[in-house]
C-alpha cells in the first residue's frame, strides 16, 4: 500500500517532534506529502452546583497561542522538500487525529509513544494507544528518543 499523505499529530514535546523528523524522512523517500495536527482542549471545571468555561477571550487566547505554536512548527521544517500543511483542531486528542485522518483521507498517522509500561498507561493514558485502537489507518509509533 503506497502511502501518500501522512498526518502527524503534534503536541510540541520532543517525543512529537521526533516522529515529525522521522515522518519527514519518510515523506522525503515517498513522494508524500504531511499534515501536522494539533489538537488543544479548553479545561472544563465542575462542580457539584455547575461548571465553568473558559469565557470566549480566554478560548480565542488558546487557540491563537497553539496556531502560532503549530505553524512556527511547519514554518520551521518547509526547507526540508517535503510538503507540510498544518491543521489545528479543538476537542479530545485521539478522536480529533482520528477525524482528521479520514477527513485528509491519510494513508498513515505516524505520531510519537513514549514508550510506558502497561500500569503506566492505564495510570495516565496514552493518546497513542487510544488512536491505534479507533484509526481508520495504520499507525506507526515513534519512540521517545533514548536519553
Amino acid at each position: 500500500m503506497p502511502f501518500h499523505k501522512i498526518l502527524v499529530p503534534i503536541d510540541f514535546e520532543e517525543t512529537s517532534e521526533h516522529a515529525l523528523e522521522h515522518a519527514i524522512e519518510l515523506a522525503a523517500k515517498l513522494g508524500a506529502v504531511i499534515t501536522v495536527v494539533h489538537v488543544y482542549s479548553l479545561t472544563v471545571y465542575s462542580f457539584p452546583d455547575g461548571s465553568y468555561l473558559p469565557a470566549s477571550e480566554i478560548a480565542e487566547n488558546v487557540r491563537q497561542a497553539a496556531q502560532r505554536r503549530l505553524d512556527t512548527a511547519v514554518e520551521a521544517r518547509r526547507t526540508r522538500g517535503v510538503r507540510l500543511d498544518g491543521v489545528l483542531r479543538e476537542g479530545r486528542s485521539a478522536d480529533e487525529i482520528c477525524k482528521t485522518a479520514a477527513e485528509i483521507s491519510a494513508d498513515l498517522i505516524v505520531m510519537g509513544t513514549h514508550g510506558r509500561s502497561p500500569i503506566g498507561r492505564v495510570l495516565l493514558g496514552s493518546v497513542a494507544t487510544a488512536v491505534v485502537r479507533q484509526a481508520p489507518v495504520p499507525v506507526m509509533t515513534i519512540r521517545q528518543k533514548a536519553a
